[in-house]
Parts: structure tokens; sequence; C-alpha cells
């Protein structure tokens, strides 16, 4: 299983690793990740490896079997081999960019407390997709206490239950398209504000950023029809 340094330090940007080994498939896995796979609507994250005498694009990261994360090369670039010690290298801009988005779609889902049926982050927009018959009335008002939680600059951290404690509480788990990763004996949760200023808790496997007002404004953008039931809403970063 590879070690997880995401999970570790979403801000980390650099980190060294061993090469464990490649795949049949050309992606190659390492003994500790500093690169997110793609999952739960987040990107994979891209970047680049260097070494003694040799450096190598990333072009994605996905998961792969019993815990592994594999690296993606990009076209036309050759992996380094097996045993070989390397240095991991984000980008950062865009590694941020998703963290900004994802943890707007978490005040999103404050703000519409409706079931979510999907969603998808990206580097400057997101969206969720929400079991809502009807769109909102005032979408400006929507805009303005997404904004107002923003502003209030909450902490965003993570703690850790059972999955037999997320079992007996499934009024965390908000999306019904995408069941939280269970199976490994323990869960990850996302907690916006703290105490009496806590505005969400659910499982996420994502990467966040420290508190709201590192977000940046936000502008909502198309509410989509998207079958009987479902509604898409688009949040863009603004800055």
């Amino acid at each position: 299983m590879t070690r997880q340094l995401y999970h570790e330090d979403a801000y980390a940007r650099t980190a060294p690793a061993r090469v464990e080994r490649l795949t049949p498939e050309g992606g190659l896995v390492l003994d500790a990740s500093l690169f997110y796979p793609t999952g739960g609507g987040q990107p994979g994250d891209s970047g680049h490896l260097a070494w003694p005498g040799g450096r190598m694009a990333v072009a994605t990261t996905v998961k792969g079997a019993a815990g592994e994360i594999v690296l993606v090369p990009a076209e036309g670039e050759t992996p380094p081999p097996a045993g070989t010690e390397v240095e991991q290298t984000l980008d950062w801009d865009r590694r941020h960019a998703h963290m900004r988005v994802h943890t707007a779609l978490h005040l999103l889902s404050v703000v519409l407390p409706l079931p979510v049926t999907g969603g998808a982050i990206g580097a400057e927009k997101g969206r969720l997709d929400f079991d809502m018959p009807e769109a909102p009335e005032d979408k400006a008002a929507l805009e303005a206490d997404l904004n107002a939680l923003v502003a209030r600059d909450l902490p965003v951290s993570e703690d850790w239950i059972t999955d037999a404690e997320l079992a007996a509480d499934p009024g965390l788990v908000k999306t019904m398209s995408v069941a939280p990763p269970t199976g490994a004996g323990h869960v990850r949760l996302i907690r916006i504000g703290d105490g009496g200023e806590q505005v969400d808790l659910q499982p996420c496997g994502g990467t966040h950023v420290r508190r709201t007002g590192e977000i940046g404004r936000l502008r909502l953008g198309k509410i989509e029809k998207k079958g009987r039931q479902n509604r898409r809403v688009t949040v863009h970063l603004e800055e």
C-alpha cells in the first residue's frame, strides 16, 4: 500500500520517494506518493519526478490495486527503473486550485442542504449535482450565503472514524452516487469550522485548504436541469 503523503500534508510540494515497481501499462508505483490519485470527483495530480541523470513528467495519477497509487508518465516519457530514488514535484498551482474548488463544493453542500447525486472538480470551477426538483428561487442570495462562509475564514480539519461508526451514523454521507471509501477499517472526515462554529462534517478522501478564506471569492454559474429530479450547480473561482 502506497503511503499517502497528500493526506499527511496537502501543502507539501516536493518529497523524496523510491520506485517500488513499474506496471504492465507503463505506470510506476512509489513507496510514498505526493500525488493525489483521481477519485471522488477530484482529478489526479500532475508534476514531475527527477533523479540523478533523469527527469519524467507525470501526466496524471490513478488508483491501482491493493491500495497502490500509480503515476502515469506523460506521452513519450520514460520512467526510472524500480529501486530508483526520486524527488517528486507537484504542479502546485493546479493542485492548489483543486483544493480551493473542492472545499468550495463542501460549502455549496452547506448552503444547499440536499442529497448530492454527483460532482466534479476542476482548476477554475467545480459542480455538484443535487436531488433538487426545482431550481433555487434566489440565486443571488445563495451566492451571498456561499461567500459569507468563505469570508468567515473557518478552519478546515480532518478526523477519522471507524467503518462501524460511519455505518451507525449514515447522515454523515451526503453523496448518493459515490460511497465513501471504506474497507480499511477507518474513514476520513473533513470538518469545516469547529465547536459551535462547525458548519460541515462529511467523509472525504480529497485534498482541501486549511481555512475557507483561502478559497477566495466565488461566483455561482449555471443551474442546469439534469433529469426530472436533478439540478447541476456550478461554482467558479473568481480570483
